[in-house]
């Protein structure tokens, strides 16, 4: 029987009384880039998070591998799931290089070594930001921040990365730079790469695997962008009106008008 990289059974989850995700079950089996989509306040960062393990669920098993998560140890968890969040913290005054070195310390023994320096570099040069080593993290723009942090995650090399919106923060090109290079690695290095994204038409082009989610925490679907990014999905997940277009063989979306929202025209 094959191995399930991600697999969700029921998974119910939130914070406190409230309750954010609802009966979500999905399968991962081949590696890939994947994108998460869908409105805001329907989970989809809590839903890297509950992956990741840094949120318990209430009811439902996730799995990594066909092993329940809450089977691993944190360490073990950190070798095989890398986690990058949305937000960097501002008060983080160390080099931009040793920043990145924090996300070596699960293939670490006693000290940092050359070939982790190395590996550093080379994720510093991956992120064409190799010429700020050695800058203090809090003197960096909001982009550059954001690809020190993906950085970090890649010298995890995990066999999952997970990347709560990734390309947040970053200019046009470095958008489409960074989403190129995630799905390359991942086709390269058989990596699953798991996305939260807002860009419908960055998901649409980059992803092979689209997951999304609606309102209240619910899953809407799981397919390739073709099955899911359609204009019935975005009318009834995103309540707007769009055209979809072939873009050499990938949906391109053109948004149009708000659905069923009359009370902003009065309200000017």
């Amino acid at each position: 029987m094959a191995t399930s990289i991600i697999e969700l059974d029921k998974v119910e989850c939130g914070y406190g009384e409230h309750t954010v995700l609802k009966d979500i079950s999905f399968t991962v089996d081949e590696p890939g880039y994947i994108c998460v989509i869908g409105p805001n306040g329907v989970g989809k960062s809590t839903l890297i998070r509950v992956i990741t393990g840094l949120i318990d669920v209430k009811s439902g098993t996730v799995r990594i591998n066909d092993k329940p998560l809450s089977d691993y140890s944190r360490k073990e968890q950190a070798r095989i799931i890398g986690y990058v969040p949305v937000m960097s913290s501002d008060f983080n005054i160390m080099s931009v290089l040793d920043t990145v070195l924090i996300g070596r310390y699960v293939r670490q023994k006693w000290r940092t070594t050359q070939a982790d320096i190395d590996v550093a570099y080379k994720a510093l040069r991956a992120m064409e930001i190799e010429g700020l080593a050695n800058k203090r993290f809090n003197e960096l723009s909001a982009g550059q921040r954001q690809k020190v942090s993906l950085a970090r995650g890649l010298i995890q090399e995990p066999q999952i990365l997970m990347l709560d919106e990734p390309t947040a923060n970053l200019d046009v090109r470095h958008q489409i730079y960074v989403s190129s290079f995630l799905k390359e690695l991942a086709s390269r290095t058989s990596m699953t790469v798991f996305t939260v994204s807002h860009d419908l038409n960055l998901a649409a082009k980059y992803a092979d695997t689209v997951v999304v989610m609606k309102k209240p925490g619910i899953l809407y679907g799981i397919g390739t962008p073709k099955e899911m990014i359609t204009k019935e999905m975005i009318e009834e997940v995103y309540e707007v009106d769009c055209d979809i277009t072939d873009d050499r063989g990938t949906p391109h979306v053109v948004l149009q008008e708000v659905l069923g929202r009359e009370e902003y025209r009065t309200a000017i």
